[in-house]
Order: structure tokens, then C-alpha cells, then sequence
């Protein structure tokens, strides 16, 4: 939290790579040696929607794949109020989107590494459509 008593931008960018290490163990089980080989954040962008206040409920980020490339590829991610208005939330508000940009690296030549048939078909599996981020309406 910060001095105007909400979640600041450096907060959300920490509940985003929470939800990539959650995330990822729940998309790849124990078998996580396709991202101990080497993945790097090469961008994230964030576009905030609605302010987020401290709070004890819980938020929910969903996470997607987006853009499959060859050594990297994008995730995609809404964060939410985890309770209906039923329950006291604020229903259906959606505080962020946010995109990043991981890279597959191998840390031994410094470069990029290819994606294995493996990890592009998990990472299909768990794929939909781009962040609707509001300037690419433009």
C-alpha cells in the first residue's frame, strides 16, 4: 500500500509474478524444468483500470497465454475482485490488465533458446485472445 492508502504499481507487478509462480505450477505440475532451463521478463504492461484498496478478501488474477513465439512468448492477465456483490465484493470490477513478455534463455551462451514442441503445446493449452487494452481500440 501506499501513501494515497491503495495498492501501488510496484505491488501489482509483484501480485503478477505471484500469479506466474502459481500460475505455472498449476499449468506445469512438478515437470518445471522447461522454465528452470532459463526464462527471462523481457516487458510488462499494465493498464490500470480502477483503483485497488487494502483489503483482507482476497483478489483473483487470471492468467492466459497470449503470443506463442518461437524463443518467448506473452501472458496475459486480469485482476479482480474475488467476491461476487452478493457477498459484499465489488462484483465484476476489474482493478488491471496487464501483459508480459517472457524470453526463453540459455544463461550459458547468453542468447535466446527455441521453445520444444512440449512447452508450446501447454502453453497452447492455456492460450486465449490478447489483453483489451484500452489504446489498441484506437
Amino acid at each position: 500500500m501506499d501513501a494515497y492508502g491503495h495498492v501501488n504499481n510496484v505491488q501489482f507487478l509483484r501480485l503478477l509474478e505471484d500469479a506466474r509462480v502459481i500460475g505455472f505450477e498449476d499449468w506445469f505440475g512438478q515437470d518445471r524444468s522447461v522454465l528452470s532451463e532459463g526464462i527471462l521478463v523481457a516487458r510488462h504492461e499494465i493498464e490500470y483500470l480502477a483503483p485497488l484498496l487494502f483489503r483482507v478478501p482476497p483478489i483473483v488474477v487470471e492468467m492466459w497465454a497470449t503470443k506463442i513465439g518461437g524463443a518467448g512468448f506473452d501472458l496475459a492477465y486480469e485482476v479482480r475482485d474475488g467476491r461476487p456483490s452478493a457477498e459484499g465484493g465489488e462484483g465484476d470490477v476489474v482493478y488491471a490488465r496487464a501483459e508480459t513478455t517472457l524470453v526463453l534463455y540459455d544463461f550459458a551462451t547468453s542468447t535466446p533458446r527455441r521453445m520444444d514442441d512440449t512447452l508450446r503445446a501447454m502453453l497452447r493449452a492455456h492460450s486465449g485472445e490478447p489483453v483489451p487494452f484500452r489504446w489498441r481500440r484506437r
